[in-house]
């Protein structure tokens, strides 16, 4: 057996080169956010004596501070915890890989990854809340990944909990005895072994072939400073070992094993990993993109023939323009994009410039919390000040000629005659209380839905399905869903194709030069309401110039809304102390010569300030997006 890597650190107790695929539970928990799976997470870490006490703080697998603070998980982490239970042949220890998964719609990519690494999952519910949209999405993920599903109530030691009310509403969405859904408290820690051996129990072990060319699912990778990239894996045939040559399938690109182990919660070498094992690789390798995510690792000498499926890369749904305030920091800015993107394979930008703003990136996000969180890391771990654009939506243009295009920021907007343009739609899913279907549907309408169909789950709550342009539900519809049903809806929405639809391209012009980063492409009946808003915003900010400076809203040629900054006017009389009105006329006459010329031409300087606080209408969009806790 080749030796350990120098990098392995020498108080890791090297583990057997392969465990026996019988006594391995893969699992991950799924929830709707703010249900408590990182709670329980900490709880399974502490029973099973993983983390000891000393060591042990709330969200323990949560790394990043953005997560601490508000509560949310981001990313996907894995843990290897071992479980004596008791069988009537005596003790067995088996070894738990869980993963715990984000529950914010906008991170089902990392959820669908965790699910195709794992045989089952723990379907984990609120017991003061019930199931919500997310929980039903991700319940429908697990059942098309044919996994086992384990039914749990957390929270149960709350005093608004109503455990038998959700075990019967559980029981009826999968199929199974409301007695049969496990009662637990991620808080005190109640009914978390017996949920450990419920796991035992139900959760099938790995099937592989372990004498087959080595196959390894790459599910996440991130980026460690001095080590380089670190890739998770999920072995499904074969094996892999130290000082091993591997290489990945999709990119051709074949590396040395430096190390190889498994995570306990912290990084421990062990001498390999076989069939249905989860892990970690170090090549050494400083670029994450050949460490693709789903991409299928195997052996260089000995390789498999077809890559292992069931993976989709996530597709960016929302994009913006991302600018540094100082326009000298756009080398850092490119730099802190290509070090993210290690950490976050969702992220996808190109440079792109802007007349008014200078250089930046169009960056693709995967919803509203995603840009938002993907700028505050910006902002925090690199220092940097940025501006990011008014969000928007992916659009297919089709001109006259038969040319069609791809729109991702308004400044690409064809000018020539259009035949048709096409938006992406999504297939909705609000679950509420009863009382408040008028509303929500009222609300869909209004943001040019079409009904799907509705289900009452239980006499107090209903599921409405709704198609939605995505334009408009990604900027501030769960903000209006929120306040319509007090706090009481959830949401959840999906890809469902593209519909045609009646858009126009809004510009904003000052003193008729037009101003890209404040252009928009809206449907035609909310296009005078845009114009009028932007143009009032910016009456507000931009500061009073010498000469008279006219704020229009355009499309095309056609100006649908103007206001006037009104000219800074010096008083030309204050020396006048009397006399004849013609003396006053002439002193007039001369300064409005004055402004005419100076209006001929003078420019206008839009603060950077203004730029800030006309755009953060994103702000707006973006305090929804913290609210979804």
């Amino acid at each position: 057996m080749p030796a350990l890597s120098p990098l392995a650190r020498p108080e890791s107790v090297p583990q057997p080169a392969a465990t026996p695929p019988e006594i391995i539970r893969n699992f991950c928990i799924i929830a709707h956010i703010d249900h408590g799976k990182s709670t329980l997470a900490d709880r399974m870490l502490q029973v099973t004596g993983v983390v000891d006490q000393r060591q042990m703080r709330a969200q323990y697998l949560d790394r990043m501070d953005i997560e601490r603070e508000r509560g949310i998980t981001i990313k996907s982490q894995a843990v290897r915890m071992p479980w004596a239970t008791g069988t009537p042949a005596g003790d067995q220890a088996y070894i738990l890989n869980m993963i715990d998964t984000p529950g914010h719609v906008d991170f089902t990519y990392e959820v669908s990854r965790s699910l195709a690494a794992c045989e089952g999952a723990v379907l984990l519910v609120d017991a003061a809340q019930g199931i919500e949209a997310q929980t039903l999405a991700n319940l429908y993920l697990a059942m098309e990944n044919d996994l086992a599903i384990i039914p749990v109530l957390n929270k149960i030691d709350l005093p608004s909990a109503q455990p038998e009310k959700y075990a019967e509403e559980i029981a009826g969405l999968i199929g199974c005895d409301p007695e049969d859904v496990l009662k637990v408290s991620g808080k005190t820690g109640e009914g978390v072994p017996e949920l450990l051996d419920r796991i035992v129990e139900e959760i099938p072990p790995p099937v592989g072939d372990a004498d087959a060319p080595a196959r390894a699912m790459i599910f996440d990778s991130v980026y460690d400073t001095y080590r380089g990239v670190v890739t998770y894996v999920r072995v499904v045939d074969g094996s892999l070992s130290p000082r091993e040559r591997i290489a990945m399938m999709s990119t051709k690109a074949t590396h040395e094993l430096l190390e190889i182990g498994a995570i306990s919660p912290e990084p421990a070498p062990t001498k390999g990993l076989g069939v249905g094992e989860v892990g970690y690789l170090i090549t050494g390798v400083k670029d994450v993109r050949q460490s693709k995510v789903g991409d299928t690792v195997t052996g260089e000498r000995r390789q498999a023939s077809t890559p292992l499926g069931g993976y989709k890369d996530p597709r960016p749904m929302v994009f913006s323009g991302l600018y540094p305030i100082d326009g000298s920091d756009y080398p850092i800015l490119r730099d802190a994009l290509d070090k993210l993107k290690l950490n976050d394979a969702a992220l996808v930008y190109e440079p792109e410039t802007s007349g008014a703003l200078g250089f930046g990136f169009r960056v693709g996000f995967l919803g509203m919390l995603h840009l938002e969180i993907v700028r505050e890391r910006l902002e925090r771990e690199f220092n940097l000040d940025l501006i990011s654009t008014l969000p928007n939506v992916s659009y297919d243009v089709r001109l006259d000629d038969g040319t069609e295009l791809e729109v991702t920021n308004p400044s690409e907007f064809p000018a020539g005659k259009i035949a048709s343009i096409t938006e992406p739609v999504v297939r909705g899913t609000v679950l509420a209380p009863s009382e408040f279907i008028g509303a929500i549907m009222e609300l869909c309408q209004s943001r040019r839905g079409t009904m799907l169909g509705m289900d009452y789950l239980s006499p107090e709550r209903v599921e409405l399905r709704y198609t939605l342009p995505l334009a408009e539900i990604v900027f501030d519809f769960f903000d209006a869903l929120k306040s319509k049903t007090r706090g009481y809806a959830s949401l959840d929405y999906e890809p469902s194709g593209t519909q045609e639809a009646d858009l126009v391209k809004v510009d904003i012009l000052l003193q008729g030069d037009t101003v890209d980063a404040f252009s928009a492409i809206v449907h035609r009946d909310k296009a005078y309401a845009y114009g009028v808003q932007m143009a009032g915003k910016l009456k507000e900010l931009i500061p009073r110039q010498q000469f008279e400076v006219p704020i229009q809203a355009a499309i095309g040629s056609r100006v649908i809304a103007r206001e006037t900054i009104r000219a800074i006017r010096k008083d030309v009389l204050a020396k006048c102390y009397g006399g004849d009105i013609s003396r006053k006329r002439k002193l007039l006459e001369k300064q409005k010569e004055g402004k005419k010329r100076m209006k001929m031409v003078g420019s206008v300087e839009v603060p950077q300030e203004a730029f800030i606080a006309a755009l953060s209408q994103d702000g707006s969009d973006a305090e929804p997006a913290k609210s979804k806790k």
